[in-house]
Order: C-alpha cells, then sequence, then structure tokens
C-alpha cells in the first residue's frame, strides 16, 4: 500500500467500552464521507450478538467493516486484524473516504498504527504442558505465574483469556524476554500513516460504571445465556476458542460448565459487571498512552464540531492533530 499518496487522515476513535465510540463514529460519518472500520476483537465474529455491543438499529445507517466478518469458530489474531483493516483503509482512500477506526480493543489499534510485532515461533510441545497445567490447575493459577514472569503482560490480560495467558508464558519460556517488552519495542516510533488523528472519548468513573452495570442487565435480557448455550452446542466452541474469550461469553461459559464461582444467574451479574468494570478502567490506563489525541467528554454538546474540526485541519496540512495533553 503506498501511504504517501492518501491525503485523508486516518481517524483513530477510541475509548473505554461503553464511552460512546459508536455514536460519536455514526455522528461523524452523517457529517463527513467516512468508511467505518470496527476495532474490536469480538465484533468481527458472526453470532456474537447479545453482549458485544455491536450497532445496531440506526447506528446500522452507515456500513460497518470488520464486522460479522467471519464465523465464530474461525479465529483471529492481531496479524491477520491488521491485514484485514489495512484492506479497509487502502478501499477507503482509493474511494476518496475518510477511514475511521473505532473501537476499544487497544492491541489491534497499536498493530495497526505502529505495526506488528514479528511473532515468535510456536512450540507446540511447550503450548500442550502449559493447557494441561491449566486443565489441572485453572486459568487463574497460569495468570499468577504470568504475573511472575512478565508482570506487565499479566495487567493488561484478563484472569480468564487463557489464549493470552498461555502466549505470554510460551514467548518468555521460549525466548527469555517478555512479550510484553517485545511490544513495547514494536509500538514505539512514528505512526506507519502520515495523517493520524486520535479522538479519545471518555466519561467520569462512577457514571461509566453505572452506565456498564446496566449494559451488562441488558446483555442477559437479550439472550446472552442461550447464546453461549447455542454457541457451544452447535458449533462446539470451547473456552480455548478465540471467540469464547470475550467478557460476559467466558464468565457465562464458565458457569454453565460448573466451573465458576457464581452460583445463581444473580451471581453471575454481578461477575460479569465487576469484570466489564475492571476491563474499562484497564482500557483507560492503555489508552492514556495513545498520544497526542484530542479528548473528548461525548456529554458535550460540541464533541462532534470538535472532532469534525481537527480532521478538516489534519486533511488541510497533511498531518494528524497536535492537541494538549487533556483538551476535553
Amino acid at each position: 500500500m503506498d501511504r504517501a499518496v492518501s491525503r485523508a487522515p486516518l481517524v483513530a476513535l477510541f475509548g473505554p467500552t461503553g464511552a460512546g465510540q459508536t455514536a460519536l463514529a455514526c455522528a461523524l460519518a452523517d457529517r463527513l464521507s467516512c468508511r467505518l472500520i470496527s476495532c474490536d476483537a469480538f465484533q468481527v465474529y458472526r453470532g456474537l450478538d447479545a453482549a458485544t455491543a455491536k450497532p445496531e438499529g440506526d447506528e446500522r445507517r452507515h456500513a460497518w467493516a470488520l464486522i460479522d466478518w467471519v464465523e465464530p469458530d474461525d479465529p483471529v489474531d492481531l496479524a491477520r486484524w491488521v491485514a484485514a483493516a489495512e484492506a479497509e483503509l487502502e478501499t477507503a482512500w482509493r474511494e476518496g473516504t475518510i477511514p475511521v477506526v473505532v473501537g476499544g480493543t487497544v492491541m489491534y489499534l497499536r498493530g495497526l498504527l505502529k505495526g506488528v510485532v514479528p511473532a515468535t515461533p510456536a512450540d507446540r510441545r511447550l503450548r500442550a504442558r502449559l493447557e494441561a497445567l491449566e486443565t489441572r490447575r485453572g486459568a487463574a493459577f497460569l495468570h499468577r505465574v504470568l504475573g511472575r514472569l512478565d508482570p506487565d503482560l499479566a495487567r493488561r490480560v484478563a484472569p480468564a483469556d487463557l489464549k493470552r495467558i498461555v502466549r505470554g508464558l510460551e514467548v518468555r519460556l521460549a525466548t527469555g524476554r517478555p512479550l510484553s517488552a517485545l511490544q513495547a519495542g514494536g509500538w514505539k516510533g512514528p505512526d506507519r500513516w502520515p495523517a493520524v488523528v486520535r479522538i479519545g472519548l471518555d466519561l467520569p468513573r462512577e457514571e461509566l460504571d453505572a452506565l456498564l452495570d446496566r449494559r451488562v442487565v441488558r446483555f442477559f435480557e437479550r439472550g446472552l445465556v442461550e447464546e453461549v448455550t447455542r454457541l457451544r452446542d452447535e458449533r462446539g466452541l470451547d473456552a480455548r476458542s478465540n471467540a469464547m474469550r470475550a467478557i460476559c461469553y467466558s464468565e457465562t461459559l464458565a458457569f454453565l460448565e460448573g466451573r465458576s464461582a457464581a452460583r445463581t444467574l444473580d451471581e453471575l451479574i454481578a461477575l460479569v459487571q465487576r469484570q466489564t468494570r475492571r476491563y474499562a478502567r484497564r482500557q483507560r490506563t492503555w489508552f492514556r498512552r495513545e498520544t497526542p489525541a484530542l479528548r473528548l467528554d461525548p456529554r458535550s454538546g460540541d464533541a462532534l464540531d470538535r472532532a469534525v474540526e481537527a480532521i478538516r485541519l489534519a486533511e488541510a496540512s497533511g498531518t494528524g492533530g497536535s492537541f494538549p495533553r487533556d483538551s476535553r
């Protein structure tokens, strides 16, 4: 892809889950000629609908790329997603539209903007031993081991995210180097694109927590338990499947299989609410490092105008924005 010939900026619209990225992306597409590209590790899967917060209803008035992209038993990793996102960028620029990358999967966003760290070859025997250990001791035990061997990665990975835990341990044990250090080295330096406009959304912590608690209740009202049961029984998905690593899905599957500390549906909902709030806090920490960025409160009446202005300035200058550290 020839990045130098593209004049339209690449817009990265991010924030903790539930902060309003989808609504602002749609509003931007109402005002500007945009191509909306989801940056979410689980919206890519068809059939994961109850709890992935995919655009719906009026939010579908614009087309969305990389949503319902693959079947739930077809794993997507960082390199594959970045390659697909790059193709969407190329399509946008060829059509003369502005690509707007929307979502909260920070690893995918950084991989797109900075490049994918070359993968360490998988050690199948080591991975098999780690997975067998998980079967005996549980994912939480492996997460504690990861905390000793690669604490930076462990802070970013949920205790139930078995695939990333195993990968982190595999790299550390096979190479002697923490995966977090390898990733940090690959995500330093300039962006790969000449004009990147970062727009970060956030809400006060208490307000976002309350919003997320209500959102989780809606997920269960929409049939999350039934959806997870169907994915397990009809599609053969289990705890090792990429699609089942999503918050809400991993906890619900563990509940259905008797592996959860939650014994009732109310306890399960409370557990998922806690995990979701914690994930949003980790996202907030990660996204503070995305600089320079225009920081917006989506409740503000001028949020859309300020976002449009930043994009227009980037179009005119051919470079990304330069914003104060906190420009809300």
